[in-house]
């Protein structure tokens, strides 16, 4: 055999397994995060390039629903990859942490830049997940066919005046679920279940659909009234489409409870995943989206408001929305309170 044939072969399994020896180190030099989120917006994407320039951390993403992404978390367990997992909903985040899908984390940022009533409950450890953007569950009307003062407040939909002339999706939705649930907490089961009959009792027709769906049917006057988070309107009235400003031109719009409880909110919000391998760059992910920049993509982009007072959205929408009292219960306590909701639901068969 000739010598630099030899040589060639003898350096083969050489350079192998130098190869081998370095490619753990260079994967050890890249920064990843794996995000599981049930967000599904373009404009996210200049969120997490902006996140990955700024820190050098390269986001790997799983996105899907809110159930789908929890059903995972569950099947891959102690095995799972997740770093942050992010939900749209505060019943859901609350399953999420009862199921123990989050770690407790200790973080200043997070705690000097969002109120305490947007993050899941402390026991000493930290939150397990925090708020990054909100949304107001509002009350539309057929101009038509109602008038503003006949729907002021939520305990409005349960009255005799507007038998056959409300709509809404779900009652058993997660998104609805916390809105009962939070009208349990305020008027106690007894009464919460009372109102629920009455609401139930004044439909127009049964629960389907989603919130776009319930607008419209407003705006066809099919419904006299509906229930809707403020981003679907927000959507509708940013529109440039003939038949969405159509719609918007015939229905007009309440934040419910501006003199007693405040207007129901919701959320989408987030934590680092029990399992997460790279904690830290989770936790840097987490305080990211609790900055200027990242308030305004996750707001504007999903037509929601910053969970960070000093944040102001430039969206037209929700300027013309306007100002509002919100409802001041914990987020986490109206998380919890989905199980009264549902029980209050079945009861009264508001399906």
């Amino acid at each position: 055999m000739p010598s630099r044939l030899r040589l060639a072969l003898v350096q083969l399994p050489i350079c192998a397994a130098l190869a081998a020896a370095l490619a753990p180190a260079a994967s050890a030099q890249e920064r990843v995060l794996n995000l599981y989120s049930a967000r599904h917006y373009q404009t996210d994407d200049a969120l997490y390039a902006n996140f990955t320039k700024t820190t050098g951390i390269k986001i790997n993403r799983i996105e899907a629903g809110d159930e789908a992404l929890l059903e995972r978390l569950r099947n891959e367990g102690r095995n799972s990859q997740a770093d942050v997992v992010l939900l749209v909903d505060a019943a859901r985040l609350w399953r999420a942490q009862i199921d123990g899908m989050f770690q407790p984390i200790k973080s200043k940022v997070l705690d000097a830049r969002i109120p305490a009533t947007l993050r899941g409950k402390d026991e000493g450890k930290g939150a397990e997940w925090y708020a990054f953007s909100t949304r107001a569950r509002m009350v539309v009307y057929n101009k038509a066919s109602v008038n503003a003062d006949q729907v002021a407040t939520y305990e409005d939909l349960a009255k005799p005046a507007l038998k056959g002339k409300v709509c809404t999706r779900s009652a058993t939705h997660p998104y609805m679920l916390s809105w009962i649930g939070a009208m349990s907490e305020h008027l106690g089961e007894a009464k919460a279940e009372d109102w629920a009959r009455g609401v139930a009792g004044n439909l127009a027709r049964s629960p389907r659909g989603g919130d776009t769906d319930q607008i419209k049917a407003v705006a066809t006057g099919e419904c006299g009234v509906a229930v809707t988070n403020s981003y679907y309107l927000a959507r509708l009235m940013r529109s440039d489409k003939p038949e969405d400003r159509e719609v918007v031109s015939k229905i007009g719009w309440v934040m419910p409870n501006q003199a007693t409880t405040g207007t129901h909110v919701n959320i989408s919000g987030g934590g680092v995943a029990r399992n997460a391998p790279n904690r830290e760059a989770a936790v840097q992910f987490l305080e990211y989206l609790a900055g200027d920049q990242a308030q305004l993509y996750l707001a504007d982009g999903n037509n929601e408001w910053p969970v960070v007072a000093a944040v102001k959205t430039r969206n037209p929408a929700l300027a013309q929305l306007g100002e509002f009292k919100l409802d001041p219960l914990p987020i986490a306590q109206i998380g919890r309170a989905q199980l009264t909701a549902q029980k209050l639901v079945d009861r009264v068969g508001w399906r």
